[in-house]
């Protein structure tokens, strides 16, 4: 793995452990929730995680961009489909999206490697 993902991972699970381990009921109901909202429904898990990666960009949440970076990839979205997605979060956002799209290409790049 390259050092973004290792950091992005590293971080993401040693925090989540400390926010878990406080038992704080309405914090892990709603990390439960969390998880439960991309199990597969009448919409994919592929496809609940290319809205998630959408609606990431255009809340411009860069931790959020790079989870679904890294589920969608899990998922089997292809560069192509990643770009259409950018595409559409673009478009939805506007330009303040494009600070948001670079970290997200040079995330994905690292991430195909």
């Amino acid at each position: 793995m390259g050092k973004l993902l290792d950091e992005f991972n590293s971080y993401r699970d040693r925090m989540n452990e400390k926010i878990l381990a406080e038992d704080n009921k309405v914090l892990k109901r709603l990390y439960t929730v969390d998880t439960l909202t991309y199990q597969p429904g009448a919409l994919d898990t592929r496809t609940k995680e290319m809205l998630g990666l959408a609606t990431s960009m255009v809340l411009r949440c860069d931790d959020c961009i790079k989870y679904h970076i890294i589920k969608c990839h899990e998922n089997g979205v292809t560069r192509e489909q990643f770009f259409e997605i950018f595409g559409v979060a673009y478009t939805v956002g506007g330009s303040i999206v494009v600070p948001h799209l670079r970290r997200a290409v040079e995330f994905l790049e690292e991430l195909e490697k």
